[in-house]
């Protein structure tokens, strides 16, 4: 699903994102529900970047400075893994034509939410999830940094222990 949002980006560069996992549903400005093994993964667009929330999980990557930890480029606990690595581009023209091939990529898919801002037609957010599993991938474009962030999720869902 394509948004195109009517609201300029609150992050401005990757070294703003921040990294949270538990936060509540923060205000979205388009959300696409996705089912994968069984359960619900909601996407969410934020002005700030991204929330994804499933089960019991929710991760935010975001510009939040009262939240969270700045972003890791990786962080594992119980049945959840995350990464994330920042590709930066040496001029306009290899940036541009590397958000259009990701945006080629993702266009026309089921499971894929891409935001698009006012002001650039390269300032993007895009979420998607994994074919397989409880897994998803996500993207935020910074064209006056010509950054792009990505990042790689996926947790488990284990069933309740009987009584």
């Amino acid at each position: 699903m394509l948004a195109a949002l009517d609201t300029p980006y609150a992050d401005t560069r990757a070294d703003a994102l921040r990294f949270a996992l538990g936060l509540p549903p923060l205000p979205a400005l388009a959300t696409l529900t996705v089912e994968r093994a069984g359960h619900a993964v909601e996407l969410r667009l934020l002005g700030a970047s991204h929330q994804i929330i499933t089960a019991d999980l929710s991760e935010t990557v975001a510009c939040l400075p009262d939240a969270g930890i700045p972003l890791p480029s990786r962080h594992d606990g119980t049945g959840y893994a995350f990464a994330s690595r920042t590709d930066t581009h040496g001029d306009d023209a290899a940036f541009a034509a590397a958000v259009t091939a990701l945006r080629h990529d993702l266009d026309g898919r089921a499971d894929v939410l891409t935001g698009t801002f006012p002001g650039s037609p390269h300032a993007v957010t895009a979420l998607a999830v994994d074919a397989a599993g409880l897994g998803w991938r996500t993207w935020h474009t910074y064209p006056q940094t010509r950054e792009i962030v990505m990042t790689w999720s996926r947790t488990e869902v284990r069933p309740c222990a009987a009584p």
